[in-house]
């Protein structure tokens, strides 16, 4: 069951990563973080998810702080970078490692593909995560440890994958979780093993999505978490990891999408109405607020 509400003060967190400029979308995660932490007397702090070394940029980072003091949003100090803290996220995958419940994966992106070609050339539909992703094969999940120690001491390229059915098996629990967004409030049980074998690890950046942020959430003490729809369906992969590494289980709120003139979600990779652009353009914080509907 998810945790009781604690006592402490509310603690909200605002976690872009620094892979682009911050768009309309972000703006209204910043600013309904900081209304809500406002309302509840709580506090707000800033995480920057800059783990994918490949895609993040210093000039990025600097910019969201700046766009931030423009929309007159603060937040605690000092702000926690990911970068700068991989040794507690491999330090939770040891602990997944120790309980045998994740493995090395070493399909790349084009076997995957493939292999699922062939499965699908002869009648066997693959299934999709609900981004549309393709399920990781059981192939790698099946080699003997002799067999993954071998291939990783050769130095075969792989990432570490959950196994989902021996980590559901481990938890042997309702992964509930308390949603107060509009569109899905309650207190809510989802199967996380719609996502299958989730990547904990990558072997071109520290840690995975999935992993650092629940355990920066449990490091930073966060108690709500308010982020985008998009990220409403990872919940119960997230209640499942901290239920496996006995972290507390936050209160979740998904807000509302914002959407291009095309119905598609604001994207950083093609700049769609970036706040600083906005801003070049004379808006001030206020016609932000009004265009996001937050009066």
């Amino acid at each position: 069951m998810p945790e009781k509400p604690s006592t402490m003060p509310p603690v909200f967190r605002f976690a872009p990563s620094p892979n682009g400029y911050l768009h309309l979308g972000h703006a209204l995660s910043a600013l309904l973080n900081d209304d809500m932490a406002k309302t509840a007397r709580g506090r707000l702090l800033l995480r920057i998810e800059d783990i994918d070394i490949t895609r993040c940029r210093p000039e990025y980072e600097q910019a969201i702080h700046e766009d931030l003091r423009w929309l007159g949003i603060d937040y605690e100090r000092p702000v926690r970078r990911q970068s700068e803290h991989t040794d507690a996220y491999r330090a939770a995958l040891e602990r997944l490692k120790a309980m045998d419940l994740v493995y090395p994966a070493f399909m790349s992106r084009g076997e995957v593909k493939r292999f699922v070609a062939d499965q699908e050339a002869s009648g066997k539909p693959w299934p999709r995560d609900p981004d549309g992703a393709l399920l990781y094969p059981p192939d790698d999940r099946k080699l003997s440890r002799a067999e993954a120690e071998a291939r990783i001491a050769d130095g075969d390229q792989h990432v570490w994958r959950l196994d989902m059915a021996k980590a559901l098996a481990t938890a042997n629990s309702e992964l509930s979780f308390i949603e107060t967004g509009p569109a899905h409030a309650g207190t809510l049980t989802l199967d996380p093993a719609i996502w299958g074998d989730v990547m904990l690890w990558r072997w071109d950046a520290p840690s995975s999505y999935h992993l650092s942020v629940v355990v920066d959430d449990a490091l930073q003490g966060v108690t709500h978490v308010v982020r985008g729809l998009d990220l409403f369906a990872a919940t119960p992969v997230h209640r499942l990891l901290q239920t496996l590494l006995g972290l507390p289980a936050p209160i979740y709120h998904h807000h509302r999408l914002i959407v291009g003139e095309d119905g598609r979600k604001l994207s950083k990779s093609q700049g769609d109405t970036a706040l600083t652009a906005l801003r070049a353009a004379g808006l001030s914080p206020l016609d932000i607020r009004r265009r996001l509907g937050l009066g």
